[in-house]
This record gives structure tokens, C-alpha cells and sequence, in this order.
């Protein structure tokens, strides 16, 4: 780059975007590769610039907006789309609703260059169409192009992609009601409404609704029934506490499913239990989704209306942020702390 006098500069290319800063507005005002004219000198003192700078080739460097091209293009992502580039950076937006997966580690690796900044919404965060999902860009005008080399190869030797966006798949769901007191009539089911209204959200179809009595044998058959009729999801409700009359989480281990966790770092929702029947998820909801708006229930739902298995470190990692602040009707989850993993 070359610094020039503002009053020096007409008829010369800017090498970056100049930004303005209003009421309502913040945009770049001249674009990368404006020629100044005699016009704009006094727009660009306005602005503060009393110099621009303008472009040298020089071997080695790279300028922001081709290194923010590049880095763009390491980014791995399908079911977005980039714009730019702008001021220097290329932003990421969702094409569709899915669930956004961010490698971490490679993302710190690769902050962790120099002069490379790539920013991104949190790991697992439910998006939908128009989300913005991440900004990257260098923070001077221009660096050393090792640096964008390095980036590429940290890319190109991951095993996963920096950026995902997981799209949603249809889902068949099964839902089973456990407890003597709703299955004899005695008192009214609140689970099945709130249930259904939550899968609403997603692509899925309910195979039914299965009320159980206390029964081992009964909640067994139902789990069987559900499996043999492809479920890919069984939502099972009641009887999941640790009173000794409450027995779902004992008949979802005798059906044979692996427990990936039962108990989580979370609340509200602590009780949800998540398990495996062969590729059929089988998820143990406690008493807490009927009440609460939001519990651990809705923040493990986008991850398996993917369709991707939980590992027991994913569920664990739900400590970090796995406390509810509880803001009642100003609840704007999933924006807010609640729900990281």
C-alpha cells in the first residue's frame, strides 16, 4: 500500500472500502477501486481521512478482500450462502433452516494466526433461512499471504469442515404418556399438546399417541410397536424421576436401548434422559417441558431433527451455559446463554 494525501489522491484507485458512520447508517461510502475524483476530496475529509491509501503491488501481500474470498472459500459450508466482499469481510447466511455445527478446534486454530479474524454464531445453534451465520475477514488492510496458506492447509488437513449447516430431515415420531393417573382418566394429559406443538417447528409426522399405565410390560410393547413402525424418534414422557414408581427410564434400558446419558447439566429440564434403539432415538422427557417454555427438551430437538447422534461429551457440555435464567414471557431463547453444547 501506498499512503497518499487526500488532496494528493484524485485520479488514483482506492485499496480499501471507506466507511461512513451516520445516524441510521454505517456502509462503506467508496468502494475498493473507486477512482477519487475532485468531487469526493472533501466528502473524504468529512469522513476524517485526511490520507488513502492506495494499492502497490507487492509480492507476498494479500489485501483484505482477497484474503476474506479465500478464507470464504475454506470455510466448507453447504445450505448457506456468502455475500461480499464488504469492508473487508465475507459474511455467511443460512439458504434454509437447519442446525449450524462449528468445528472449534480448527476455528481457534486458525484465529490463532495473526491477522485472521473468522467469527461465527455458537456450535449447534438453531438457524433459520436469512440467519447470519459468520463474518471473516483479516484486521489490516492487508497481510502476509502465509497467512491465508496456513489457514487453507489448517482446512484442508481437518477431518471436518470449519462451517456446517445441517439441514432438518423429515422425522417420524412416536410419543408415549406414562402414569396410572392420566391412563385411567383420572386426571387430563397436559404432555401430548406441547409435545406435538414443539415438533410442529420441525419436518416430522406423529405416528400416534400411546398412554401407559405403570406397567414395565406396557411401556416395553409401546417402545417395540413404535420401532416396528419406523419411528425415527420416541418421545416418552412421565415417570421420569427417581421415585421408585417411576419407571420409564427402566423400560427404555430393558427394551435394549443404549443410554448415551440420563441426567444432564442442565436446567430446567435436569431429568431428560437420551438414548439409543439402533438408529431410533429414544428421549425420556421430564415434567419441567410441560411448564417451562423452554427446557433442555427444546435444546437437544434441532440436533435430532438432524438426524446426527448425541455422544455423552456433547451432552455433557451442556454445563457451560446449561443454567435457565427463567425471564418468563420475555423469554427470546434461542438467543440468549441458554443451551450451549
Amino acid at each position: 500500500m501506498k499512503k497518499v494525501k487526500t488532496e494528493e489522491a484524485v485520479g488514483l484507485s482506492l485499496c480499501h472500502d471507506v466507511t461512513g458512520i451516520g445516524k441510521n447508517f454505517k456502509g462503506p461510502v467508496f468502494k475498493r477501486g473507486h477512482i477519487i475524483k475532485k468531487e469526493d476530496v472533501e466528502k473524504l475529509l468529512d469522513l476524517g481521512k485526511k490520507h488513502v491509501f492506495i494499492w502497490e503491488e507487492n509480492a507476498g501481500e494479500i489485501h483484505e478482500e482477497d484474503a476474506a474470498l479465500r478464507l470464504a472459500d475454506i470455510a466448507g459450508t453447504g445450505g448457506a450462502s456468502f455475500t461480499g466482499p464488504s469492508e473487508g469481510k465475507m459474511v455467511l447466511t443460512a439458504d434454509g433452516a437447519g442446525m449450524l455445527r462449528v468445528n472449534l478446534p480448527l476455528l481457534n486454530k486458525i484465529n490463532s494466526i495473526g491477522d485472521i479474524t473468522v467469527c461465527t454464531l455458537p456450535d449447534h445453534y438453531p438457524c433459520q433461512k436469512g440467519s447470519k451465520l459468520a463474518s471473516m475477514r483479516i484486521v489490516p488492510l492487508v497481510t502476509d499471504e502465509e497467512q491465508i496458506i496456513s489457514a487453507e492447509k489448517m482446512a484442508a488437513d481437518s477431518e471436518r469442515p470449519l462451517i456446517e449447516l445441517v439441514s432438518y430431515s423429515m422425522k417420524k415420531i412416536g410419543i408415549i404418556i406414562t402414569g396410572s393417573e392420566v391412563y385411567s382418566g383420572r386426571i387430563e394429559d397436559l404432555f401430548e399438546p406441547v409435545i406435538r406443538k414443539k415438533a410442529a417447528q420441525y419436518p416430522t409426522e406423529i405416528l400416534g399417541c400411546t398412554f401407559c399405565d405403570d406397567k414395565l410390560s406396557m411401556l416395553e410393547d409401546a417402545i417395540a410397536d413404535y420401532v416396528n413402525r419406523g419411528a425415527d424418534i420416541i418421545v416418552m414422557t412421565g415417570g421420569m424421576s427417581v421415585d421408585p414408581d417411576d419407571l420409564t427410564p427402566t423400560a427404555i434400558r430393558n427394551a435394549g436401548a443404549d443410554i448415551i446419558k440420563y441426567g444432564m447439566p442442565s436446567q430446567p429440564g435436569n431429568m431428560l434422559l437420551v438414548s439409543y434403539l439402533g438408529d431410533t432415538a429414544v428421549i425420556g422427557v421430564p415434567g419441567a417441558a410441560v411448564k417451562l417454555p423452554v427446557t433442555t427438551f427444546d435444546v437437544i430437538l434441532p440436533q435430532l431433527m438432524t438426524g446426527i447422534k448425541f455422544t455423552k461429551e456433547e451432552l455433557t457440555n451442556l454445563a457451560d451455559g446449561g443454567f435457565c435464567q427463567s425471564c418468563g414471557d420475555a423469554c427470546h431463547w434461542p438467543n440468549c446463554t441458554f443451551g450451549r453444547y
